[in-house]
């Protein structure tokens, strides 16, 4: 899985070199709307290489990649609040809770 996201280097006025990221977010599908009203952009694996591209200037072929991705290939699945710290780097983070 490949999200959409931007990242720059560039030169302070001081000097200094500022390296940023961030990840594209688009409106929540309908499986993810119970969850959250957003969901980050996620690529389809043939766009990838496109997306990447350094070289690319296709401003419309790369903005049209800017959608929902299809609820139909995704699931969803109750998980522990440990999710919800950093600090828990574990398998069990994604293990399905049922209640």
């Amino acid at each position: 899985m490949a999200l959409a996201g931007l990242w720059e280097r560039w030169q302070g006025q001081d000097g200094s070199e500022i390296e940023s990221c961030t990840i594209i977010v688009t409106s929540g599908n309908e499986l993810m709307q119970p969850i959250h009203d957003r969901m980050p952009v996620i690529l389809p694996e043939g766009s990838w290489e496109h997306w990447l591209d350094s070289k690319n200037t296709d401003t419309k072929g790369l903005q049209s990649l800017l959608t929902q991705y299809p609820s139909d290939e995704m699931a969803t699945w109750p998980v522990t609040t440990l999710v919800n710290s950093p600090k828990h780097i574990d398998k069990d983070c994604i293990k399905a809770m049922y209640t």
